[in-house]
């Protein structure tokens, strides 16, 4: 699975608001169109600075449950 940077999601959503259709985006950047309109519909109106920094909080959320899954497994056993 490709994961995309904040400033290559910026520049997707903003090639559509200089008015590229979503089915040429996709094809030019190789995603899905539900991808595309989930992006849109969360980070419309976002600075690069902003998506950057919503995508690291969302990494570190994600680190952090995984690691409490793993502490709580531990005690259970």
């Amino acid at each position: 699975m490709y994961k995309f940077s904040p400033q290559q999601i910026s520049k997707i959503l903003k090639e559509f608001d200089n008015g590229k259709s979503v089915e040429e985006l996709c094809r030019e950047h190789g995603l899905n169109s539900s991808t595309f309109y989930k992006w849109r519909t969360k980070y419309t109106g976002m600075s690069n600075q902003e998506l950057k920094r919503m995508k690291e909080r969302e990494r570190e959320n994600t680190r952090l449950k995984h690691q409490m899954a793993k502490e709580v497994i531990e005690k259970k056993l």
